[in-house]
């Protein structure tokens, strides 16, 4: 693993592992592993979006989460583990953090039909996505946009296995249908910041549950990765690139070897707190059955096994209670 302490996260080009030559493929491949070894964020260009679908898709967010709050709670849906929906104010919190994140924040998930479920059965242990009918561009542009990134996200997975040694389909059958969810997230004005608890953040510091997060870049400032040596760094990614980093579950399967770096998002200076905040991550989880095991390759001496041998979908159901969206 490179020792460099990257003051900002690498910028790489997804086309140069999907249409460059075999050099450039190759370079693609050890500059991502190389950087999810060392600081476990990448910026990506060429990712799939052009920049009037992603204009839309931030117009289409910033108009559903400026409707009435009225409006909004009937499309939360606990029965879920909020899993599909709008999801409120003060219902997530990082784990072992004490006080709710200040945000809300809405989820799409798998969209399929009965024939479509009735050729893949484990569709049927995903709840259904939540529309709102007060703005249905929001299915049409959601679909569209969890689309692109899940399939920016299998091409990232394919360089991925062939860094970790594997075949380039490694992680296919892993993923294809698997529970991602697209989570749109307004981070909403803090009007009274005199009044909010101590260590009331818009996203205390945490790691991602699952294997990969590809973020469209955000409205305003914000993120901040925890760097090796304990220092924030802060991250801004240009308009045409979506950072991507490890989640919880790439690291366990790979024993660390990929780092799911511990990242926040902080309030704004006071003469901004008046301001709302977008972002829209896209987490790729695998098929709820995936063994997460510690890959053997990835054990030695120098780094013994760390984590007992669990499936993707029980270390979901751990982490949703552990954040406040599930019971134990």
């Amino acid at each position: 693993m490179s020792d460099i302490l990257f003051d900002e996260i690498p910028s790489l080009d997804l086309h140069h592992f999907t249409k460059g030559t075999a050099e450039q493929k190759a370079k693609f491949v050890q500059d991502l592993g190389a950087a999810f070894e060392n600081i476990g964020f990448v910026a990506i260009k060429n990712h799939g979006f052009s920049d009037a679908q992603r204009d839309e898709l931030y117009k289409t967010i910033i108009d559903f989460f400026t409707l009435p709050d009225a409006i909004k709670y009937q499309y939360e849906r606990p029965e879920t583990s909020f899993q599909r929906g709008y999801i409120g104010h003060g219902r997530e919190q990082a784990k072992d953090h004490p006080v709710p994140d200040l945000k809300e924040f809405f989820h799409i998930g798998q969209e399929f039909d009965a024939a479509e479920a009735q050729l893949d059965k484990s569709l049927l242990e995903f709840p259904p996505n939540v529309w709102v009918k007060e703005l249905p561009t929001l299915q049409t542009v959601g679909v569209n946009a969890y689309c692109i990134l899940e399939a920016a996200g299998r091409n990232l997975l394919r360089a991925i296995a062939l860094y970790l040694g594997f075949s380039e389909d490694y992680f296919e059958p892993k993923v294809v249908r698997g529970n991602s969810i697209l989570r749109p997230i307004h981070y909403y004005p803090i009007t009274q910041p005199e009044l909010l608890a101590p260590d009331a953040v818009r996203a205390a510091a945490h790691g991602d549950i699952n294997l990969i997060t590809l973020l469209m870049g955000a409205s305003a400032d914000g993120l901040q990765v925890l760097r090796r040596d304990g220092k924030w760094i802060s991250v801004t990614a240009l308009p045409e690139q979506v950072v991507v980093n490890v989640g919880d579950m790439l690291s366990r399967h790979t024993n660390n070897k990929l780092k799911s770096t511990i990242h926040r998002v902080v309030n704004p200076p006071r003469e901004k707190m008046n301001s709302s905040r977008y972002s829209i991550p896209f987490f790729m989880h695998p098929r709820s059955e995936m063994d997460l095991t510690c890959l053997a390759s990835c054990i030695d001496e120098n780094n013994p096994k760390r984590y007992e041998d669990i499936t993707a979908g029980e270390f979901l159901h751990q982490r949703l209670a552990e954040i406040g969206l599930s019971k134990k």
